[in-house]
């Protein structure tokens, strides 16, 4: 642990073997760094590293986006539409949306609110995911063993050797087009394991949006980690 303006900042330790010096990165949630180590350098060195990036470290905690909860009055994103969430005690039944203006209806009771919010916005990222994956993997004539659905802070999606794909179900608060270039790139890998021309060919052939969509996650990406913290 690292103390950076009376914050505690977990230190993580990676070691690579192509890597040749040593680099500190912040990851999205702002609660630990990772130091990425050449084969010769010692954890002495590391700390000694992140010791010495001490104000870089503290501008990028600066510029993390503000968390917001899941509470009552929120207002958080649903497939790239600000929706305001609304907790009605009184009700039974599911978590559903209603619009003009976008909402987001939580019924039940206070103690199961995040909880029911939370998995509600899974099986939503879940069903999307789903349907783009299965669209697209029939379009490039591939199959994939299985999907899940994860809160991983360091990637998108990811596609096993086994043909199993895993999203994160954050991708539910992005734009459409979006989660959609998430899907058509993970099951692109189904074909080809790595990012070829002829990978990126494939990509492009079935999302002409690509650019577009990685664009939006490079500048809007980070702030999709700050709901429901």
């Amino acid at each position: 642990m690292v103390a950076i303006d009376g914050r505690e900042i977990e230190v993580r330790f990676r070691r690579h073997n192509r890597a040749r010096r040593l680099i500190v990165r912040l990851d999205r949630k702002g609660e630990a760094v990772t130091v990425t180590l050449p084969p010769r350098a010692s954890r002495k060195e590391a700390l000694a590293f992140v010791d010495r990036s001490r104000t870089w470290i503290a501008g990028r905690l600066e510029r993390q986006p503000q968390a917001i909860a899941f509470a009552p009055g929120s207002e958080i994103l649903l497939r790239g539409t600000v929706h305001v969430i609304i907790h009605e005690p009184g009700r039974r039944g599911l978590v559903g949306t209603a619009s003009q203006p976008a909402r987001i209806l939580v019924p039940g009771d206070a103690a199961h609110f995040k909880r029911r919010l939370t998995d509600w916005l899974k099986r939503e990222a879940k069903r999307d995911l789903l349907a783009a994956s299965d669209r697209h993997a029939r379009s490039m004539r591939v199959t994939f063993r299985k999907l899940s659905i994860r809160d991983q802070a360091s990637r998108w999606g990811s596609c096993s050797a086994d043909g199993s794909l895993s999203y994160s179900w954050r991708l539910v608060l992005a734009p459409p087009h979006v989660l959609d270039y998430v899907a058509v790139h993970e099951v692109a890998h189904l074909k080809h394991m790595n990012h070829s021309m002829r990978f990126w060919r494939l990509v492009l052939a079935h999302c002409p949006h690509a650019a577009e969509a990685r664009d939006w996650l490079r500048r809007h990406g980070a702030s999709l980690h700050r709901y429901g913290v």
